[in-house]
């Protein structure tokens, strides 16, 4: 089996940022590099960090390592790697991931309840959106679309993905989530 190296550029801003961080990125592709990882907490998020990257790039992955789960709704992610993938020709990389209550709650709003129960449902969302078989239409514990008693209906993306199936990574650090990652 062949080794894949992959690069962490970590934080936006905190890391290596702007032209020194393209330059880390670039050099990293061109000695064969199989992917770039950038990360979002209370901070730069990685969709525009990723997308900036996609238009510099050739041939590397660009993974987000890790879209925290409270931070978008699913078909908000759906949107933005189903976008990103597009835009640089297949390269993208879903990672998710809960976050922490701290994070969670303090910089969200968002209760951090039933993480794992909810990170699971997050990606069955996202993977429903990606495949464009119809309108999504998802009744869960967590998320329900279209909302009960409004005005809405079932929707897909309007445009076709490049791909309709983009690989998913889970931030797997505790018991369960290793668990669910597997």
């Amino acid at each position: 089996m062949p080794l894949k190296l992959g690069l962490n550029l970590g934080y936006w801003g905190i890391g290596p940022a702007g032209e020194d961080a393209l330059e880390v990125v670039q050099a990293a592709e061109g000695a064969g590099f199989e992917s770039v990882w950038v990360a979002e907490s209370y901070g730069s998020d990685v969709v525009s960090v990723l997308a900036w990257l996609a238009a510099r790039t050739e041939r590397i992955n660009l993974g987000a390592a890790i879209m925290q789960v409270p931070a978008r709704p699913p078909a908000a992610a759906a949107m933005a790697g189903a976008t990103i993938d597009k835009l640089s020709g297949g390269r993208f990389l879903f990672g998710f991931g809960p976050s922490g209550p701290q994070v969670s709650e303090g910089w969200y709003g968002v209760p951090y309840a039933k993480p794992w129960g909810r990170t699971r449902e997050y990606i069955e969302v996202v993977r429903e959106i990606i495949a464009r078989e119809g309108p999504v239409d998802h009744q869960g514990e967590h998320y329900t679309l279209p909302l009960p008693g409004g005005e809405g209906k079932p929707l897909k993306l309007n445009f076709h993905p490049l791909r309709n199936e983009i690989p998913v990574f889970v931030g797997a650090i505790g018991r369960k989530s290793v668990e669910m990652a597997a």
